[in-house]
């Protein structure tokens, strides 16, 4: 693969030193980081290391006619980077390699980068929000919180960078808010937001609506049950049209849906626990699709985080200073929407990036792949 399809999409990242004193082109380390980091690098050294040993299969592209830069300066290069330039990249990216379908899903959730403390000047570890695609394991987009802030300020600004027309949008009870809910609907979207104590009235009114639903006998297509890894988990959904709860709050724009899950696991250890989680939405949802979509936003957390901290080791990563954290998440982000573009093997993401590390062919097809069939059908 050459490198023109990066250029469309990443060469426009504006390059914070100074032009007299560049010896590394930008995109030479900007590439090398992406193609690292999909072979499986988790820091610096790690991308140096594997510049080194295809210096060969990069100058073939044309890169680095002076040789790979030590880790520092990569570090350097990619830690100065304007992280909302390179976000703003990422989303058009995966927007022109993607297509949205009426009803998709779309999953918000944040996770904190735990390698990010920056024990010399004792500020906290970052929190990255991110959008995901169940339908197709896609990031279609992330955004660090504010360092005074959380998750309530980040959440509105992603949505104003993503395109979610047609789009349900679920998100968890920190993301409960009228704010919130109005965004989703004015940019042609609907919302399924979780209902905890942070809204008082909202969630009594809720509970109180359902519960002479859940006393009534279940038929089975309410019941999902699933075993395995030593447990059986029971789920039952119950939905029920808003009709007087939208008129009582009006301030939730587009209330038309209220649902509760109902949760039965028991260990095979004998322990059990029973669990009600309520929800609005703005879409007229069935049993069905509200249970589907409430067992999808989970893949945020399965197919997103799980891999990231397990496959990719964020959690371990101890990079803080500047924007070197936050741009080197985008990046894995970047990497695995292409490791599960490639399908051609099936295989665990770190299998793939391992076979990446050691093939350069097989990391020309990810790179192919991730520009050509990423989360089509």
């Amino acid at each position: 693969m050459n490198t023109d399809a990066f250029t469309q999409y990443f060469g426009e990242i504006d390059d914070p030193r100074q032009p007299a004193k560049i010896i590394y082109p930008l995109f030479d380390v900007l590439f090398l980081t992406i193609c690292a980091v999909i072979a499986g690098a988790e820091g610096w050294e790690d991308i140096e290391d594997f510049g080194s040993a295809h210096l060969n299969w990069f100058q073939k592209k044309g890169l680095f006619p002076e040789g790979v830069p030590v880790h520092d300066t990569i570090a350097r290069v990619i830690s100065r980077l304007d992280p909302v330039q390179f976000q703003q990249c990422f989303i058009r990216w995966v927007q022109s390699i993607t297509h949205r379908t009426d009803g998709e899903l779309i999953a918000i959730d944040g996770k904190v980068l735990r390698g990010s403390y920056d024990r010399e000047n004792r500020q906290s570890t970052i929190h990255m929000v991110s959008a995901f695609s169940s339908a197709n394991g896609v990031v279609m987009g992330q955004l660090k919180t504010n360092a005074k802030s959380n998750e309530i300020t980040a959440i509105p600004a992603l949505l104003k960078l993503l395109d979610i027309k047609g789009c349900l949008i679920s998100i968890d009870a920190m993301g409960c808010q009228t704010n919130i809910a109005k965004t989703i609907i004015n940019q042609g979207g609907d919302y399924l937001l979780a209902v905890k104590g942070n809204q008082e009235l909202l969630f009594k009114a809720v509970r109180t609506a359902l519960s002479a639903s859940i006393a009534v006998s279940t038929n089975s297509d309410k019941i999902n049950i699933e075993q395995g890894h030593g447990r059986t988990e029971i789920r039952e959904y119950h939905v029920l049209p808003a009709g007087d709860l939208a008129h009582q709050f009006p301030d939730w724009k587009g209330l038309k849906t209220i649902g509760v899950a109902i949760g039965y696991r028991r260990e095979k250890s004998g322990k059990s626990s029973l669990e009600y989680r309520y929800y609005i939405s703005s879409a007229e949802l069935d049993s069905i699709r509200f249970g589907k979509a409430v067992r999808g936003h989970w893949g945020i957390e399965n197919s997103l985080h799980w891999v990231l901290d397990v496959s990719m080791k964020e959690d371990a990563c101890p990079i803080y200073r500047e924007n070197g954290a936050e741009v080197l998440a985008s990046i894995r982000h970047l990497a695995l929407n292409m490791i599960r573009s490639e399908t051609s093997r099936k295989a665990s993401v770190r299998r793939k990036q391992k076979m990446a590390s050691m093939s350069c062919a097989y990391l020309d097809k990810i790179l192919v792949a991730g520009f050509t069939v990423l989360g089509k059908k």
